[in-house]
């Protein structure tokens, strides 16, 4: 695999930052003029959203609320693809062997990895399986995002070792540190997202 790279800035982004360049020269008139854009701007540095059109797709076809991919996709690399030192590439941070997986299970013959470094192979492969563990959970959103971070395996584990406690599993009983904080920031992320991009994601009005 290759080392962990920095990738430029997405399109949307460079352009809403040129818009605020302009507005800083323009002046207080400028900013009136512009200041639909600005807010547009500071809404994306502080919760980015990009792919949104290749997010609505996805959702249609798997059935997948939109803002929890957005929210994945947010908590995994704030919509800056990578590669990971685990091994795990793009946006929703797939490694080679999830990928493989999906592909064998999704009729995906043709899969090569490098595919993974594709905005819509990427959110593709990680929303079907992301799809895949919330059906293998029974639609728990909770036990299906810390699979998606801690491992299946690990998550029919400790669902086990609760019920033989006679307890119910929450956020709470999740031992791994990271798995336990990443729930949180997903579902914290989804939140907000379905209250600050809800138009660009095809959702109902929140208000």
């Amino acid at each position: 695999m290759a080392p962990s790279t920095r990738r430029k800035a997405p399109t949307r982004a460079r352009r809403l930052t040129v818009w605020l360049l302009a507005a800083v020269m323009i002046g207080a008139g400028g900013y009136l003029a512009l200041r639909p854009y600005f807010r547009h701007a500071v809404k994306e540095l502080r919760l980015p959203l990009q792919h949104d059109d290749i997010i609505r797709q996805q959702s249609r076809d798997k059935g997948i609320d939109p803002s929890l991919i957005a929210a994945v996709i947010y908590t995994e690399t704030h919509f800056r693809p990578r590669d990971s030192p685990a091994g795990a590439v793009g946006l929703m941070q797939i490694t080679p062997a999830t990928a493989d997986f999906i592909a064998h299970k999704s009729g995906g013959v043709r899969f090569e990895t490098r595919d993974l470094a594709t905005p819509q192979i990427n959110i593709a492969y990680g929303t079907w399986y992301l799809r895949y563990l919330l059906r293998r959970f029974d639609a728990n959103v909770l036990l299906g995002l810390a699979a998606y971070n801690g491992g299946e395996g690990n998550v029919e584990r400790w669902v086990a070792e609760s019920k033989a406690r006679g307890e119910d599993f929450t956020v709470d009983a999740i031992p791994f540190t990271e798995t336990r904080e990443y729930v949180g920031k997903v579902l914290d992320a989804q939140a907000r997202y379905r209250e600050q991009w809800w138009r660009e994601l095809g959702l109902p009005d929140p208000r």
